[in-house]
């Protein structure tokens, strides 16, 4: 019988030999474009510094449809991960949240907490405006977050990048 701990390291190496995760990156944004789109930059390059793969990016306008459109193109285009940022706030622009959480099959309301929690740190009570979700749509894991660019390095460095093979593995196997 397998100990524990060795089990354990068992499953971490079958994660590790998956290889890059493909991740899709959508800019939600009625006001920025691909040549302005810091956020997307900022996480292209740190999905690669990572170890993965961009499989799309999209900057679209925060309107249901769009984002409702983008979310099923991405998942049908072959992306492990999706992460959208922008649009999750709560000014009547903001929709991202309301139609991703319409979609999502398996919510992971933990990402939503976490982020939030670790938000206050930076912001203290504004935390509380963020409508950050994350969960599993159509076998691909979804991430969306706030479009400040330190909640998108946020979320990005402490919650989605060390997890990210390991969710990517859950869903798949």
């Amino acid at each position: 019988m397998e100990s524990e701990s060795s089990a354990a390291h068992h499953r971490i190496a079958e994660r590790e030999e998956q290889g890059p995760v493909a991740v899709a990156i959508v800019t939600v944004s009625d006001s920025r474009t691909e040549e302005t789109d810091s956020n997307g930059a900022w996480l292209r390059r740190a999905v690669e510094a990572a170890g993965h793969r961009v499989a799309g990016y999209r900057v679209i306008r925060d309107e249901p449809h769009l984002v409702d459109e983008v979310l099923l193109a991405l998942a049908v285009e072959g992306a492990s991960a999706i992460v959208f940022n922008g649009g999750t706030g709560i000014s009547p622009r903001d929709t991202t949240y309301d139609v991703l959480v319409q979609r999502i099959e398996k919510p992971l309301p933990g990402f939503g907490e976490l982020f939030r929690m670790l938000s206050w740190e930076q912001v203290g009570a504004a935390a509380m405006l963020s409508r950050a979700t994350a969960g599993v749509y159509r076998g691909r894991v979804v991430f969306s977050l706030p479009g400040s660019p330190a909640a998108v390095q946020l979320a990005w460095e402490r919650l989605i990048a060390p997890e990210l093979r390991h969710l990517v593995w859950q869903v798949g196997r």
